[in-house]
């Protein structure tokens, strides 16, 4: 067997939940046993009416905790933030941030957001052509 990864790149798209962190720790996991680098993903919702400050300083707060637990680990975190639709850009985002995998949680934020991440994981599943991992 070559040396050779299939994961150069994993993608994490996070919105801070639980599972968002457990589908984080699994992604850096991975890559310190792979040796392949993290892009951390956190995408501020184009139909969510909160002021954008505030919707940035919380996108950029979760970035910045999977940033320093790569750092602790020894994994390479590029964090990507941007405003979009979670289950509409994921496609053009994948392959945009050169991943060869994505690891997602199956389940976001409670309530009428864990509606929302819950499509989000289903509609990457369907339409995303690279291995997907979900994270329960």
């Amino acid at each position: 067997m070559g040396s050779q990864n299939m994961f150069n790149t994993i993608m994490v798209p996070t919105d801070g939940s639980e599972y968002s962190k457990r589908a984080e720790n699994t992604a850096l996991s991975l890559a310190k046993k792979l040796g392949s680098t993290v892009v951390a993903l956190h995408i501020i919702d184009d139909k969510l009416i909160y002021p954008y400050e505030v919707l940035q300083d919380e996108g950029k707060a979760i970035l910045q905790e999977v940033q320093k637990k790569g750092q602790d680990m020894g994994v390479e975190v590029h964090e990507i933030l941007l405003v979009g639709s979670p289950t509409k850009d994921m496609v053009k985002i994948t392959q945009k941030a050169g991943a060869d995998l994505v690891v997602i949680g199956t389940h976001g934020k409670t309530g009428l957001e864990k509606l929302i991440m819950g499509s989000v994981a289903e509609n990457t599943l369907k339409k995303v052509e690279i291995p997907i991992l979900l994270v329960k």
